[in-house]
């Protein structure tokens, strides 16, 4: 009886050894054929030393989604208090670069003045309260023109002259201000961070 039953196990248990044998093989052939992505395999060959390090064109890639990503949050900046501004994002980006400016701040300049222009002197295209005092105001002949002379403006006679921060620049550009100018221009320009 005791050989009957260990030859009964062995011919039960043989097929199922042979079957996971098989499986396991299977298996391994095809994580060297197919490379399983959640495995690493290194040949002696390979060298990993600097594989960590980003190429030359991720890097650029970068950087060019960075300023479209730039570029986008000023878009939705203008579009989320329906500013006439919108189509002029990038502009204010490449100005911006262009004159060594941050970015953020002819937007930020523009809602503390006018709401973005919703508030702007009627037919100016000025948004940003530049040149206007007393009963005179400074006409551009459309936006893209505002832009880039308030940011021309500010670079060569405000930053040129050490006057870069909202504090800085407003001794000059709105002097009779008690600070509440600079508070509110770096408070849009924290909102566009």
């Amino acid at each position: 009886m005791g050989k009957f039953f260990r030859l009964a196990i062995f011919l039960c248990l043989t097929p199922v050894v042979f079957l996971l044998l098989f499986v396991s093989i299977s298996y391994l052939s095809y994580l060297k054929v197919f490379q399983d992505p959640y495995h690493v395999h290194l040949s002696q060959s390979q060298t990993v030393a600097y594989a960590a390090l980003p190429s030359a064109q991720d890097i650029i890639e970068q950087e060019v989604i960075m300023q479209d990503a730039r570029v986008e949050m000023i878009k939705q900046f203008f579009a989320k208090y329906k500013s006439p501004l919108e189509p002029y994002a990038k502009e204010v980006v490449n100005y911006a670069d262009d004159f060594g400016l941050d970015f953020r701040l002819i937007p930020s300049i523009a809602m503390q003045e006018s709401n973005l222009c919703l508030k702007a002197p009627v037919d100016s295209n000025n948004c940003w309260g530049f040149g206007i005092y007393g009963g005179k105001v400074r006409m551009f002949k459309d936006y893209k023109e505002g832009i880039y002379e308030v940011t021309k403006t500010l670079a060569t006679n405000y930053k040129k002259n050490g006057l870069e921060t909202p504090e800085q620049i407003m001794t000059r550009y709105t002097p009779g201000s008690n600070g509440s100018w600079a508070r509110g221009v770096t408070h849009f320009m924290n909102q566009l961070q």
